[in-house]
This record gives C-alpha cells, sequence and structure tokens, in this order.
C-alpha cells in the first residue's frame, strides 16, 4: 500500500537529487529517508530510485509516481483542512506565492485582514514570478498564486479568458496600468508630465528591464512600434530598475503596482502610448476553494484589490490622492 508520507519524501529525493539533501529539506535524518524509500519499493513491488554516481535518479515506475504525487497530495491537504473545519477547529494554512509587486501592496492587507478575523489561520509567504509561481502551485507548493499576465498573453494562447489557467480557479483582482520612467530632465519629461509619450519615441534610448515575462511583452510591445529596444540592464528587482533609471542609466516601463511601495528617486514618471495594462489575478486548484482558510485568502486579496489606490501623479514620481 502506498502512504503519503512515502511520496512526500520520493519527491523530495527527486527534486534534490540526493537522500542527503532530501533529509536537510524534509527535516529528518539520512537513514529515515533510505528507508522510507525501502518501505516504498516493497509496497510497489518495484525499485523507484537508481544510484547514478553520487545521485539518486528515478526508475520509470519512480517518474509515475511523482507525476502522481502532486495530485494526490494536494488532495489530501485539502481533505484535512475541510476534515478539521467541519469538526470545528480553528484553524488552518494557507502557503501563499506572489510577484514581488503584489507581495508589497496586496498581501500585507490581505494577510492582516485575515489575521485580525482568524488569529489561528498561519499564513507563508514566497516569491516567484509568473509562470514559476503558477508551476508551484500546480506541484502542490503552494494554495494560493498571485499572477499576472498581459493581453496579448491571451492571444498567443487563443483564449484571452485565460487559457493558460483553464485548469485552475481564477479570481480576477484588477488591472494594472503600466507606466514609463524617464531621469529627471529627461527631453521627454515635460511631454510625459501633460499628455502621452509614443513608445516610439523612445526607441534611441537604452533601456532597463524588469522580469522576463515583463521583458517579453516590453519587446513585443517596442517591436509592434517599430523597433527593437536595447536592453542594457535586466533585473527583478523593481527598486533596482527605478535607481538605475534615476542615475541617467535609461528609461524603463513599470507597472503601477511596482511603484506604490518605490518612490522614484531622480526619476519621473510619464504616460506612455499605447496603453497597456497587465490583469492581475488570485490563483487555486480548484478542490482547494473549498477549504475555508483558503476562501477566506481569496476572499481578503479581493478585498484589498478593491480599495482605493494610490493614483500616480506624472511628473517627479510623486503620487496624488
Amino acid at each position: 500500500m502506498i502512504e503519503a508520507r512515502h511520496l512526500r519524501v520520493l519527491r523530495a529525493v527527486a527534486q534534490s537529487g540526493s537522500f542527503s539533501a532530501a533529509a536537510r529539506e524534509l527535516g529528518c535524518t539520512q537513514p529515515a529517508v533510505s528507508q522510507q524509500m525501502r518501505a516504498l519499493e516493497q509496497s510497489v513491488g518495484t525499485p523507484v530510485l537508481v544510484r547514478t554516481g553520487r545521485e539518486m535518479r528515478l526508475t520509470e515506475a519512480g517518474e509515475a509516481l511523482v507525476r502522481h504525487a502532486a495530485g494526490i497530495l494536494g488532495g489530501l491537504v485539502a481533505a484535512e483542512e475541510e476534515v478539521a473545519a467541519i469538526a470545528g477547529l480553528r484553524a488552518g494554512r494557507v502557503r501563499l506565492v506572489s510577484f514581488p509587486s503584489g507581495s508589497s501592496t496586496l498581501v500585507p492587507a490581505a494577510v492582516a485582514a485575515l489575521r485580525e478575523r482568524h488569529p489561528g489561520t498561519r499564513v507563508s509567504l514566497v516569491e516567484a514570478e509568473p509562470p514559476r509561481s503558477v508551476d508551484m502551485l500546480r506541484a502542490g507548493e503552494a494554495d494560493v498564486a498571485l499572477a499576472f499576465r498581459y493581453p496579448t498573453e491571451g492571444e498567443r494562447g487563443g483564449d484571452p479568458g485565460g487559457a493558460e489557467w483553464r485548469d485552475l480557479e481564477a479570481r480576477p483582482l484588477l488591472t494594472d496600468r503600466l507606466v514609463g520612467l524617464v531621469p529627471r530632465g529627461h527631453r521627454l519629461e515635460e511631454a510625459g508630465t501633460s499628455g502621452e509619450v509614443g513608445i516610439k519615441e523612445l526607441a534611441d534610448e537604452p533601456w532597463i528591464a524588469g522580469c522576463p515575462r515583463c521583458r517579453r511583452h516590453l519587446v513585443e510591445v517596442c517591436e509592434a512600434a517599430g523597433f527593437t529596444p536595447r536592453i542594457d540592464f535586466a533585473t527583478d528587482d523593481y527598486p533596482a530598475v527605478v535607481g538605475l533609471v534615476g542615475a541617467g542609466l535609461g528609461v524603463a516601463v513599470l507597472p503601477g503596482l511596482a511603484l506604490e511601495s518605490v518612490r522614484p528617486k531622480g526619476a519621473s514618471i510619464v504616460r506612455v502610448a499605447p496603453e497597456v495594462r497587465r490583469e492581475v489575478v488570485a490563483l487555486t486548484l480548484p478542490d482547494l476553494v473549498r477549504v475555508p482558510a483558503v476562501a477566506s485568502m481569496l476572499e481578503h486579496l479581493a478585498e484589498a484589490a478593491a480599495a482605493p489606490r494610490p493614483r500616480l501623479a506624472a511628473g517627479a514620481g510623486s503620487y496624488a490622492d
């Protein structure tokens, strides 16, 4: 009989490549991991791991077990949480994964509200950009993923309604407009304050780009305008993007959420055309929607997204109420 604990250990070995690394990840001893794997092989009647040098490799049977492990373990988590809620336990757990600008804007208010109403609920947070965050959700490593995508990505998928998320429960949160960022005193600073700057007017500028998904979208928008941007710097760290622009090293296009918690120093916000907005959503597995702690987290994320947001004022990186 295959036990859930065996599957958790097997997945850890598959991900880490060795018994010792899996033991460190799981917080147990290497002999305990070895014992669990022997018990699993006895249950299934065939080897699931083979040693190649200093690493462990999955056999065909092991690959099949790991492939099904995420769904099985995710279902067990949902069952445990539902049973606890039915039994009247005032407890729960939500593992949240979010992209950085969502972590600094939507997540704090949502988690604070959840803890105020349900003090016994534990919330953990890790950061990852989509599609990595969505992969973590599908792999059973998270319960709720805060993610985003751009309109052209829906068009490429043939389903603007969400082809890439069709197997998930998607809770729309907000649309986030992208704004331009130029060094203070830039030739287009005044034009971007009083009106809009066509992105083609920035064709000869050096660019600072963000995360891989944002970078890809930037290239698509620029190529649609007739040029390929010269990207001198690329970083997932939005404060670093702002700092590089403020130092006069290039221009950038950033989501509004990214600028809510980073006050541009030495940089000015300009409105760019064509207007681009990204869709921000909270995702979870369909089975997890019934878990009270997960449902509450989704509710509070929606409330945080619906709250009045500071309005970005074009110019010296200030905000207007």
